[in-house]
């Protein structure tokens, strides 16, 4: 009640009179000139204290303090104390048809949303500091903070709802917010401290919510009644609850309140689209059921996620493709293979058409396979080519060129060779080659080593072959080939004189092409007192270049001289190659004799019992130089 002005300026004027208690009466709250509380508590129980103006003489206005409990920066928000711990979330055990698809694919395969459920100890209610939405209702438990300021004032008053949904304001009595709308009890608020006061400012906000209990059962990883956050969701209390078991289900999770259903939540709206439209807030007592699983199928290939998935009634084998994220950017989009696990329709693998796909109705123990249109060797016709071109050409450079394109085309829109061009020598390497020399020479270097590696079991020797030293000279030698790496190049027989490249030569994807200048030297090295290059003389024999290095040492092997051309051909004619012309850019190597010392003689043993008639002595011996 507020009293009228000339009330109080009587009251005042009564009281210079001598008449204090008069004054002191006027002046006094409502509520405190009892004694008691608007509920009847005695007043010093609820802790009042207004301050009245001494009666003696005038004082200005004191506005009315209310006091009461104070918030405890240490008070911890959340659920109570004494509320149950939650155990630690453990992934959820595979079921039986998550074992066998693992087990047919060979890598393990869960269902569609199981990284929920990380195997370690993790917090899935809400924060106990996120902001309170204006749609929460306010339960008993729940804890207000009250703050007051102008006519009448109250600093940090923690106000807790009573089991009846009342609070109790000091100096203003008993209000019930139980139930109502947390953007409403503002207004709740004000309208019954404005029946006792007038010009006032009220801020009003959540001091601590009471933790809620709910149930949740049904096919959950660990069934049982929580302590969940006020703030707490369906889903929150679900993943609390380690999330459906081996034979829940992840499309039907229901929450019933007072026996009635709430809502029926599909956990693939929220994985699959962010929709949280059936997350429904909880409630003390609530019940939340998890259903037994659904038709599972597995997608896997190259579609965008791999997984075991959860299908509805009557949905299709392309509904569960598009659970999957559609096929991948690689896939084979024209067709897809499906394996009934169960035999119920077909054994083994049958391919669908899309239009196959989308008719289908999908059945459990269905395993979906989407290949892959990658790592498919194409016909020429239909390769991209990119082909590189540098050397002697007019405008070296990368060009894009159709498929089936010859290599004089491509020269053609390289602008053609130069007048410095040495088109025998000619580098041309290509991918598909160099990969078909790694793989037999890999294939070929095993080989050698297993023939190397059991010979001392099988010879007569095997005593002396057994020893140390010729155990370390086979891993030498089989090292030293498979450091080796093939490079991929063409070989072609131009003749030395030719102006032009192999012209109808087929370019492929990746192709390299260089065109070296005329060299002006022949190399010889090997057993000669003077390997050198020497500047090439037309009309010379290989014979002629090795007198000009000093001539063969007494431990060079004449027999097995050998020439490297530019063109990347191997000259080996025995002792006819001294005969043989002498080109541009040639090679010549002088082995050692395998006939003459230790060493070499060691070597000559293992080699002649080893390699027999397909490899010489002399050529391990240019091979371990």
């Amino acid at each position: 009640m507020i009293l009228p002005r000339s009330l109080l300026l009587t009251g005042a004027a009564l009281a210079s009179f001598g008449l204090p208690h008069l004054a002191q009466a006027q002046l006094s709250s409502p509520l405190g000139g009892s004694g008691q509380s608007a509920d009847g508590t005695p007043a010093a129980r609820a802790k009042t204290d207004v301050s009245i103006p001494s009666a003696a003489a005038p004082a200005p206005f004191q506005p009315a303090v209310i006091q009461g409990a104070r918030a405890d920066a240490s008070a911890p928000d959340g659920p109570p104390p004494n509320a149950p711990k939650r155990a630690k979330t453990e992934m959820a055990a595979p079921n039986e048809f998550e074992a066998y698809v693992s087990d047919v694919v060979g890598k393990p395969l869960r269902r569609f949303g199981s990284e929920l459920l990380l195997p370690e100890s993790r917090d899935f209610t809400a924060p106990s500091s996120a902001a309170v939405p204006d749609d929460y209702r306010l339960n008993p438990g729940d804890q207000l903070r009250l703050d007051l300021s102008g006519s009448v004032q109250a600093n940090d008053v923690l106000l807790t709802i009573d089991s009846e949904g009342r609070i109790f304001v000091p100096k203003v009595g008993a209000i019930t917010v139980g139930g109502q709308r947390y953007g409403d009890v503002h207004d709740v608020i004000a309208r019954q401290v404005s029946r006792q006061y007038r010009n006032f400012d009220l801020q009003i906000s959540i001091a601590r919510l009471k933790g809620l209990t709910v149930y949740v059962t049904g096919f959950a990883e660990r069934p049982g009644a929580y302590t969940v956050n006020s703030l707490s969701t369906l889903v929150n209390a679900v993943l609390a609850a380690g999330g459906p078991g081996a034979g829940g289900s992840f499309r039907s999770i229901q929450l019933r309140r007072g026996g009635k259903l709430v809502s029926d939540f599909d956990l693939y709206d929220l994985l699959l689209r962010g929709d949280k439209g059936g997350d429904a807030a909880l409630q003390n007592g609530d019940v939340i059921h998890i259903a037994p699983t659904g038709t599972l199928v597995a997608l896997i290939g190259s579609v965008n996620r791999e997984a075991i998935y959860e299908v509805g009634p009557n949905e299709t084998v392309d509904d569960a493709l598009r659970y999957a994220g559609g096929a991948s950017s690689v896939a084979d989009a024209s067709r897809l293979m499906l394996f009934d696990s169960l035999g119920h329709r077909e054994i083994g693998w049958q391919e669908l058409k899309p239009a196959d796909a989308r008719s289908r109705i999908a059945q459990r123990g269905d395993i979906i396979r989407v290949l892959s249109d990658i790592g498919i060797a194409r016909p020429l016709g239909q390769q991209p080519v990119l082909v590189t071109i540098s050397g002697e050409v007019t405008k070296p450079g990368r060009y894009y060129v159709q498929p089936g394109t010859r290599l004089s085309d491509v020269v053609s829109q390289a602008g053609g060779l130069t007048t410095d061009a040495f088109p025998y020598a000619s580098v041309i390497t290509r991918q598909s080659v160099k990969a078909q020399q790694k793989e037999s020479f890999d294939r070929a270097v095993k080989d050698m080593e297993l023939l190397l590696s059991t010979q001392p079991l099988v010879s007569v020797n095997r005593a002396q072959l057994a020893t140390p030293g010729n155990q370390a000279l086979i891993q030498s030698v089989v090292q030293k080939m498979q450091d080796r790496e093939p490079t991929g190049r063409l070989v072609f027989n131009l003749p030395v004189t030719a102006t032009q490249l192999p012209a109808d030569l087929i370019v492929e994807n990746n192709d390299a092409v260089f065109v070296p200048t005329r060299p002006v030297t022949v190399g010889v090295f090997g057993a000669v007192p003077t390997p050198a290059s020497f500047a090439y003389d037309d009309g010379k024999t290989i014979g002629d270049f090795v007198k000009t290095a000093g001539g063969i040492q007494k431990l060079g092997d004449k027999k097995e001289i050998f020439v490297v051309r530019a063109n990347g051909t191997v000259l080996a004619d025995g002792g006819s190659t001294l005969r043989a012309k002498a080109l541009p850019g040639d090679l010549v190597f002088v082995p050692v004799d395998a006939d003459r010392g230790e060493f070499w003689a060691r070597l000559r043993d293992i080699t002649s019992s080893l390699f027999g008639g397909f490899i010489g002595a002399a050529s391990v011996a240019a091979v371990v130089n």
